[in-house]
This record gives structure tokens, C-alpha cells and sequence, in this order.
């Protein structure tokens, strides 16, 4: 009889046993918190690597448009000084500096509300992504560069 309750006992511990394996066993997926949380963060990273290429090329067009202007305007002098008269001169002077200055405000303004807009779209994503507080860079926009 004693045997027959040994038997009995190690049967009964052997399935706990083996029924309580999967529950040890190491999962290869996080819990749903963590990896809810890391897909709400790669989603703000989405939105700011969106914002940064926005920028990067207004930027670009920016500084090539002020080359532009300086460029325009070097010429736009070195042909005012070909003229014979001081009227000429001056007249063609005044244009070149009235042309550089309109092209440099455009050039600003373009870059400005291009600057906005992609701040205004990154943070309308970011939000859209419901990551942690703090996760994103919206106090650094007060940083960026404004084109004065």
C-alpha cells in the first residue's frame, strides 16, 4: 500500500510538474506594455525623422535662395558701376539693394512658414502616437534657426 501511494504521489507531482513548464518558459514577445510603448516611441521617432528631412531641404532651399540674392545682387552693383552717370548709378545701386532685400525677406518668410508647418506637423503626429510624456522634443523648437 505504501508503494501504491509513493506511485500515486510522483504521478501527481510529475504532472504539476509538467503542466507548470509552460509557465516558466521564457517568451520570446515582451509583456504588452513594453512593447506598446516602444511602438509609441518608434512612432514619435517616425515623426521626427519626418520633421528633420522637412527641414533639412527648407533649410537647403533657404541658404541657396540668400546665395542667390547675394549673388544677383554682386552683379546687379557691378553693372550699376558701368554707368556713366551718377544719376545711372544710383538709381541702379538703389535696385540692386531693393532687389537683394525682397529676395532675402521671400527667401525668409518661404523658410519660416516652411519651419512652422513641419513643427506644426510633427507635433500633430507625435500626438498621434500616445508615447509617454517626455518623449518627444517639442521644447527644442524654440531652438531652430530663424532665418533673421
Amino acid at each position: 500500500m505504501f508503494k501504491k501511494e509513493f506511485a500515486a504521489i510522483g504521478i501527481a507531482a510529475g504532472l504539476i510538474m509538467v503542466s507548470a513548464l509552460p509557465a516558466f518558459a521564457q517568451t520570446t514577445t515582451p509583456p504588452p506594455s513594453i512593447s506598446s510603448t516602444a511602438t509609441k516611441i518608434a512612432c514619435v521617432g517616425a515623426a521626427v525623422n519626418t520633421r528633420e528631412q522637412t527641414i533639412d531641404a527648407a533649410i537647403s532651399s533657404y541658404t541657396q535662395a540668400v546665395n542667390s540674392a547675394y549673388t544677383a545682387r554682386a552683379t546687379a552693383l557691378q553693372q550699376a558701376y558701368t554707368q556713366t552717370t551718377l544719376s545711372a548709378v544710383r538709381s541702379a545701386v538703389k535696385s540692386a539693394w531693393s532687389s537683394f532685400n525682397s529676395s532675402v525677406k521671400a527667401a525668409r518668410k518661404t523658410w519660416q512658414t516652411a519651419r512652422n508647418t513641419a513643427w506644426t506637423s510633427y507635433r500633430t503626429a507625435a500626438s498621434m502616437c500616445h508615447a509617454p510624456t517626455g518623449t518627444g522634443d517639442n521644447t527644442n523648437s524654440a531652438l531652430e534657426t530663424s532665418g533673421n
